[in-house]
């Protein structure tokens, strides 16, 4: 007889697939609406090209002009996107006009840049080269140099740099000749966030062990040839040593002068610089460098940028670094920069415009503003009324400044609808304008609760839902835990180490709130977990997961439709000659039924798989008792789909026992078509799972209720 399979909105896998009766248990690219599970939309690239490095911040905003802005901060380049393209507003640190510049090699790809004194570049940075003026004895030309990016190879010197090439030098090789103008940008940070090495350590780019300590006797500059110590004597003969944030490696220690020389300033890609007298010199002979095995458990960060919008001025943080502002109202704003701005901090670990007071808040920033030195990870400034440079509190202004208690760090912080939710690592802190003459207040609204990265946070219609080291969240006036069926399976199988990685986006077309995190083994997003707001009840939370993989997301409030960023660490696929960080494409969402990346259609291959399902001794499915007492035998399937595009696959997974392998239909798996009204199977088995599948291009399924033709067939 025929009978109705219903299973409950959402994934359990909380349990297994014989516990998982009248429920979804597993998919992928699917979403439930209204109760019913569908084929999620497709996506199709934006912008003719990719953007180089791991874009990790996505701002939506539009001009008083009516012009619709996207902001992308990758770990290399600020850009925007307009009119279907993208535009690079990085801010420079410095320009150094150079003539005799270059040095090459034949058959090399190797170009040696020399600056007349300290350029203050480090390996991995950008420069972009223009004016170039051949050099002889070359085969590169203008056309290698001007209006080209290229990411730095290696510093062997405070005064040279090189870069390589898409191709090998085939002249003689030039020798000194040449002019150019170098730009240099502002310093993001890498692309990956790791454990144990590199950036954040006791040392710039790493530590050491048997850490031994002395001070200098008399000042250095960038350029001196020894090095005079107070005392020596406990230095080994030759090796490495820190000073500030340079590494000069030495090959003679005279004990008797107590003099280190034989110097290689600026060692391990770090800069030359000058030292004051009685600098801590720190012997860095046993150095664990960038990427080396370490025991530990630092984490390195990563380069970040957080960005929002003071009206028509993008507001972009470097996170621990400087402030910019571009005018997107200004003449020609596509083909300028962002700028940084003046009075601002220097050290803040992110940025935010409170509405509707107009007030630039910085979050994890110096107690005395341009002292790096002095930020404070739970220290909060706050600028003057509608300014972006007065920072200083006076009598006569709403400057001001607040340092939290709970936690040991401000992790993040977003704006809602009448307050800013700011979260440490421990807590919940909710910040409010109250005006003069306090102007904000601050109040503790959580424990237990901190955010697990810088942008795992959304906040939706007056609800802020994050995610946190130890569940998912949502305060709505109080905070609740939320209820979840998949938790096990993410936090599993999370990878916590580059955790500032996780993103949460929201999808307000759907009601979707979704956070994109990296699995096990993994350095970037490659999975996500989707909580349905709109679809979830008292009664049960509508969860899926799913393997897209987007490192950043923002709503469809300003373009329609939700925007969202892939990054590809192996790709090298853009403008940037020597790019070793990787790429990352812009897409939109909720398009057609495909993925589109360059021109190129590929199929979204969405599946749904329901629990094993099984009949009682009364011939009945799902909730009869003894059930599973008797195998059954199923001849026809009824699909019924809301919708149906293309073709849909349709399987009929069996076991005769829960451990069992699954195994399908001998006539199966069925390929059908919305003019299928049945399908005719020979199965049998004890438990049955159905699963809902598609393979091909522009194909799109909304389940509806199917039925099952099924009778008693023995209990062998």
């Amino acid at each position: 007889m025929l009978q109705k399979v219903k299973f409950a909105p959402g994934f359990n896998k909380q349990v297994t697939a014989t516990g998982g009766e009248n429920q979804w248990v597993s998919g992928d690219f699917v979403r439930f609406r209204y109760g019913t599970p569908e084929k999620v939309g497709g996506w199709a690239q934006l912008g003719d090209n990719t953007l180089t490095g791991r874009n990790t911040a996505l701002h939506h905003f539009v001009s008083s002009d009516g012009i619709k802005y996207a902001a992308l901060g990758t770990n290399r380049f600020l850009y925007v996107y307009s009119g279907g393209a993208f535009y690079d507003i990085t801010p420079l640190k410095s320009t150094t006009t150079l003539t005799n510049a270059f040095t090459t090699t034949q058959s090399d790809a190797t170009v040696t840049i020399t600056f007349a004194s300290a350029h203050g570049i480090s390996k991995f940075d950008i420069i972009r080269c223009d004016n170039f003026s051949a050099a002889t004895n070359s085969n590169f030309d203008s056309d290698d140099f001007d209006d080209t990016n290229f990411m730095v190879t290696s510093v062997p010197s405070s005064t040279t740099l090189t870069v390589e090439m898409g191709s090998a030098e085939s002249g003689s090789g030039a020798s000194t000749s040449g002019g150019v103008r170098v730009k240099h940008f502002y310093s993001i940070g890498p692309a990956t966030e790791a454990s144990a090495a590199g950036w954040g350590l006791g040392l710039w780019g790493g530590t050491v062990a048997g850490e031994l300590t002395d001070t200098l006797d008399g000042a250095l500059t960038s350029g001196s040839s020894s090095i005079v110590l107070d005392d020596s004597a406990s230095f080994p003969a030759s090796g490495t040593v820190l000073i500030d944030n340079e590494r000069i490696a030495y090959t003679t220690n005279t004990t008797g002068t107590n003099t280190l020389s034989g110097l290689t300033r600026g060692a391990d890609n770090t800069t030359a610089a000058s030292h004051s007298d009685d600098a801590t010199v720190t012997d860095a002979s046993d150095y664990t460098k960038w990427g080396a095995s370490q025991t530990g458990d630092i984490v390195t960060a990563p380069g970040l940028w957080t960005l929002d919008n003071f009206g028509n001025k993008l507001i972009a943080t470097i996170v621990d670094g400087s402030s910019f502002e571009w005018n997107a109202n200004a003449t020609g704003a596509t083909s300028t920069r962002a700028t940084v701005i003046s009075g601002c901090p220097t050290a803040t670990t992110q940025t935010l415009v409170s509405t509707p007071d107009r007030h630039l808040v910085a979050f994890g920033t110096e107690t005395t503003i341009g002292t790096t030195s002095t930020q404070d990870d739970m220290y909060i400034r706050w600028s003057d009324q509608e300014s972006l440079t007065s920072w200083a509190p006076t009598a006569t202004n709403t400057a001001g400044t607040q340092r939290l208690a709970d936690g040991t760090r401000i992790v993040g912080a977003i704006r809602g609808r009448d307050a800013i939710y700011i979260w440490t690592d421990t807590s919940l802190f909710i910040m409010r304008f109250v005006g003069a003459p306090f102007t904000f207040s601050f109040q503790q609204v959580g424990t237990n609760c901190g955010l697990i990265g810088k942008n795992a946070a959304v906040e939706v219609d007056g609800s802020a839902y994050w995610m946190s080291e130890n569940g998912f969240f949502r305060y709505t006036g109080r905070l609740e835990s939320l209820p979840c069926l998949v938790e096990d399976y993410v936090y599993d199988d999370i990878n916590t180490v580059p955790k500032n990685h996780i993103y949460a986006g929201l999808n307000n077309l759907f009601g979707e709130v979704t956070w994109f995190y990296p699995g096990s083994g993994s350095a970037s997003n490659n999975r996500s977990v989707t909580y349905n707001y709109m679809d979830s009840s008292p009664q049960r939370a509508v969860w899926t997961t799913s393997s897209l993989a987007r490192s950043a997301w923002s709503d469809s409030h300003i373009f329609g439709k939700p925007h969202a960023t892939e990054y590809d660490s192996d790709s090298t696929s853009d403008s940037t000659v020597g790019n070793t960080d990787g790429c990352t494409t812009y897409y939109e969402h909720e398009t057609g039924n495909n993925q589109i990346k360059a021109g190129t259609a590929t199929a979204i291959t969405a599946n749904i798989q329901s629990g094993d399902f099984d009949l009682g001794v009364q011939g009945n499915l799902q909730g009869d008792t003894n059930a599973g007492e008797v195998m059954m035998k199923i001849r026809r399937v009824l699909p019924d789909f809301l919708t149906q595009t293309g073709t849909t696959r349709v399987t009929l997974n069996l076991k005769n026992y829960p451990t069992d392998s699954e195994a399908s239909s001998s006539l199966g798996p069925f390929d059908i078509t919305a003019s299928t009204d049945k399908i005719d199977t020979r199965a049998r088995a004890r438990a049955i799972a159905l699963k809902v599948s598609n393979t091909g291009l522009a194909q799109h399924w909304k389940v509806g209720t199917f039925r099952l033709d099924i009778q008693p067939d023995g209990r062998r």
